[in-house]
């Protein structure tokens, strides 16, 4: 009798459980913002790994004219680099989108190795987006001697 009544109970208490639950999951939509947000950390990290395997075409795939034309200009030699990227705050202002990241970099020049770190602001905007312009804070302009 007793394993009756323990079966009712358990069978009561499922179904209050159930019915509570109301049996699905509300399913919260992705606003545009963290979309942006999303895909601009995207396009900082393609850029940034473009930049550490020297390839220049990715590097325009993911830039505007101008933003090309920003990292161009101020590249310097290196052999190698190990740079890293760490986003720090996205401010989306209509299409524009800016993006603060940390940087820390070693750069190795023959036997040198040039060791920097910094802040930089890149402006993005278009769709898809792109890297439209540096701010401050350019992390491709070393290693600097």
């Amino acid at each position: 009798m007793t394993l009756r009544v323990t079966c009712c109970v358990l069978c009561c208490v499922l179904l209050v459980c159930i019915v509570a639950c109301g049996g699905k999951k509300e399913v919260k939509t992705v606003s545009r913002e963290s979309t942006m947000a999303q895909e601009a950390f995207a396009v900082a990290e393609a850029v940034r790994d473009a930049y550490a395997r020297k390839d220049f075409t990715a590097i325009a795939d993911r830039c505007t004219k101008e933003g090309y034309r920003d990292i161009i200009d101020s590249l310097r030699h290196f052999d190698s680099v190990d740079l890293t990227f760490t986003p720090r705050w996205v401010e989306i202002d209509k299409a524009k989108v800016y993006l603060n990241i940390a940087w820390k970099g070693a750069w190795v020049v023959g036997k040198d190795t040039i060791r920097e770190r910094g802040m930089v602001v890149v402006q993005m905007e278009g769709t898809p987006l792109k890297l439209s312009k540096i701010v401050r804070g350019n992390p491709f302009k070393y290693p600097e001697r």
